[in-house]
């Protein structure tokens, strides 16, 4: 059932490609509700693309977007700045919204690769310009929790994409799926803490996510794959 959907969504994208004007970039975004498998149904359709067509996609993790661990220390409430990282208000949308920008522009003989940053799960903080991109890439998919925000910033920056992909998901599948992470993460060491985890932080956020979302260009809904099992 998976690879049907990947191989709808590589078609579409391949189509929006090929009707793009030839200097320009498509750039598609794929949010969801933590938990909802939206980094592993990026990563396959990207994979998907380069197969077919060698280094014409790349995918763009929001997580290097993170605030730092110090920035959060900072904040006027370090606890709960630490406790609820992941909500909306621990990024840096800002600097998000200026690298779409430049991915934007068209591409000319004289561009150059842009380099984004990553996130390091070991080090638990972003790794700046540690992604590179190609001028050869055309199809960019970014993926994150608030790419589809219609809130303040984060809306701004929806509007530049130009699709938005939804992935769907049944909130108990998605809590199972965040307690099993977060074990296999090694971020909690029994399953209630990781349920209260999932439960005070991820689905607060994905609570959030369903209130404040633009209207898709795309629904995928989420399946029961065993490769979904501790996918975001």
């Amino acid at each position: 059932m998976m690879e049907n959907i990947i191989d709808d969504l590589v078609n579409a994208t391949s189509k929006l490609l090929a009707a793009a004007p030839p200097a320009s970039r498509v750039l598609i975004s794929v949010s969801g509700t933590p938990g909802s498998g939206k980094t592993t149904l990026a990563g396959k359709v990207v994979n998907r693309l380069n197969a077919l067509d060698p280094n014409v996609a790349a995918m763009i993790p929001m997580d290097g977007y993170h605030l730092t661990r110090a920035a959060l220390s900072a904040m006027p409430n370090p606890l709960e700045a630490h406790a609820r990282r992941g909500a909306p208000f621990t990024f840096d949308p800002v600097a998000l919204k200026q690298l779409v920008l430049r991915l934007k522009a068209p591409i000319t003989p004289d561009s150059k690769t842009i380099f984004a940053p990553s996130f390091d799960h070991a080090r638990k903080d972003p790794v700046e310009d540690d992604i590179a991109i190609l001028t050869t890439q055309r199809i960019l998919v970014f993926e994150g929790n608030y790419l589809s925000l219609k809130t303040e910033i984060w809306g701004e920056i929806s509007a530049l994409f130009d699709e938005l992909w939804f992935v769907s998901v049944d909130r108990d599948i998605a809590r199972k799926r965040l307690i099993a992470r977060h074990l296999a993460a090694g971020l909690v060491d029994t399953e209630e803490a990781a349920a209260k985890r999932a439960d005070e932080n991820d689905l607060v956020n994905g609570d959030y996510i369903i209130e404040n979302m633009c209207t898709p260009s795309r629904v995928i809904r989420s399946v029961e794959d065993l490769e979904y099992a501790n996918s975001e």
